[in-house]
């Protein structure tokens, strides 16, 4: 036994570690939380050893949204194979005549954003962008911006009545959401809710919208893993962290569809005001660096 506990610490990542990080990954990916802020902030928090280690980090965080994408696919399932069919007509036919097709299109083009400034400024973000304090206090502005604008705008107007232009601005607000602590589901529902769609409508179309960006990326980063291989000894992790990724993604939504048709975001606000003020205090106590 002191021999597995020896290996165990050896290892950069155990397996508790990854399900930890599995279970930050499904919920905060979905919920408006910020999922990269969530999953920088909890090795930082607890200084495990995958903080340090970029090639690990990356890789392990293809697995995480793999798993991430599997329990959203597997929920909106439905959604997937209606919109898909129905951008298939629409190309054929090279016209927009349904809703359905109206809103494929509305999800192609507010895609774009986020897949070019990712392209653009993954490199950069990852370099300089995700600092605890910075982290921090992106959570509290947009958690305000959230809450207000929720207040603020009426609710007159459902999934269906989405244009494609309305798809485009969601699009570029999901592009804001590359900074960690912004939150990427978040950032689109506070757009959703700007151009005054139902609190449900705005989560349902932020959720379908991250989809093909989710997926995206992970098959970009796939690719260099499908090079290189898992790093030894990580199989039982990355195992681990995918599922735990995929259940808690799957549980989120469906929980989270059925609570905002009824409850506002004053406990996310709260949330995400109280894990900044933590952040912050720890770091002005010393007990934790500002920077990784």
């Amino acid at each position: 036994m002191a021999r597995a506990r020896t290996l165990g610490q050896e290892l950069p990542l155990t397996i508790l570690q990854a399900i930890v990080l599995g279970i930050t990954q499904g919920v905060t990916e979905f919920a408006p939380v910020s999922s990269s802020g969530h999953l920088i902030l909890v090795p930082w928090l607890f200084n495990w050893p995958i903080l340090h280690d970029a090639n690990l980090n990356k890789t392990f965080d293809v697995a995480l949204h793999v798993g991430t994408l599997l329990g959203a696919l597997v929920y909106f399932r439905h959604d997937v194979a209606r919109y898909l069919g129905a951008w298939i007509r629409s190309i054929k036919a090279r016209s927009i005549t349904s809703t359905d097709e109206r809103l494929a299109w509305a999800l192609v083009i507010g895609t774009i954003p986020g897949a070019i400034a990712g392209a653009l400024f993954e490199d950069v973000i990852q370099r300089k962008l995700g600092e605890p304090w910075l982290i921090a206090v992106m959570l509290a502005v947009f958690a305000a911006v959230l809450y207000v604008v929720d207040k603020r705008v009426q609710e007159r107007r459902g999934l269906d009545d989405l244009s494609i232009g309305n798809g485009l601005a969601l699009g570029l607000a999901q592009a804001l959401a590359l900074q960690p602590g912004v939150s990427r589901s978040g950032v689109t529902i506070t757009a959703g809710r700007a151009i005054g769609l139902d609190r449900a409508s705005a989560a349902r179309f932020s959720f379908l919208l991250a989809l093909p960006i989710v997926a995206g990326a992970g098959l970009f980063k796939g690719i260099d893993l499908a090079r290189t291989g898992l790093p030894a000894g990580m199989g039982g992790p990355f195992l681990w962290g995918t599922i735990s990724s995929a259940v808690s993604g799957f549980l989120v939504i469906a929980f989270l569809l059925s609570y905002l048709r009824t409850h506002d975001f004053l406990p996310f606000l709260v949330y995400r005001l109280a894990v900044a003020a933590l952040v912050l205090g720890i770091i002005a106590t010393g007990v934790r660096p500002a920077t990784i």
